[in-house]
């Protein structure tokens, strides 16, 4: 008897351990296909620990959009199967490298399907999140994201890149807001601010 008294007394003290679950792949898969277009601002934690806010923009397939506050006036814009990053204040082009060859490609493909053979390198639970590290199953050399969402509902509200050099950069998002309409501009015009 006292041994039933003491596990009810536990579950009393702790209500919302046992009602957060782990979400499973194809829950995370279902919310990530069912984002179209979604806007949240952001913080940024650099490889050398400097910080970076700005708005982030994503249309899905393909698009997304970092505009970074000031005193920073750097981009990040993918589009056109291609990850832009561009400096205003150097005189140099944009920096430009392959969607594919990026972590962010997970997030932005056509048809998120996270069960897809060694996809997904780690799945785990932490008592009220459930995180999901995935990678290019082809090219694990290109780096993996780790992703992750809390439930009821669903929302993505973190990420970590980590190259294929061993840098590492964490984007902790603020209210993720969807369905909104976008300007076609946020993802065309480089040097554009944003019009929404």
């Amino acid at each position: 008897m006292k041994k039933i008294a003491f596990a009810l007394a536990l579950c009393l003290c702790a209500p919302a351990a046992w009602a957060a679950e782990k979400l499973s792949l194809n829950e995370v898969s279902a919310y990530l296909n069912g984002i179209t277009t979604a806007q949240a601002s952001f913080t940024q934690i650099n490889d050398d620990g400097s910080l970076s806010t700005g708005k982030l923009y994503i249309q899905r397939p393909g698009r997304m959009r970092f505009e970074y506050d000031p005193p920073d006036s750097a981009l990040v814009l993918a589009r056109a199967g291609a990850v832009l990053i561009v400096d205003p204040k150097s005189n140099q082009p944009p920096e430009t490298y392959p969607l594919k060859r990026t972590p962010l490609s997970v997030i932005l493909a056509k048809q998120v399907d996270l069960q897809r053979a060694n996809m997904v390198v780690g799945h785990d639970f932490d008592g009220t999140s459930t995180i999901i590290r995935a990678q290019d199953p082809e090219n694990p050399e290109y780096g993996s994201i780790e992703m992750l969402f809390t439930g009821s509902p669903v929302e993505l509200r973190k990420w970590v890149i980590r190259d294929g050099s061993g840098g590492q950069t964490t984007v902790i998002l603020g209210a993720l807001e969807t369905g909104m309409s976008l300007s076609q501009g946020l993802f065309s015009a480089i040097g554009a601010n944003s019009n929404r």
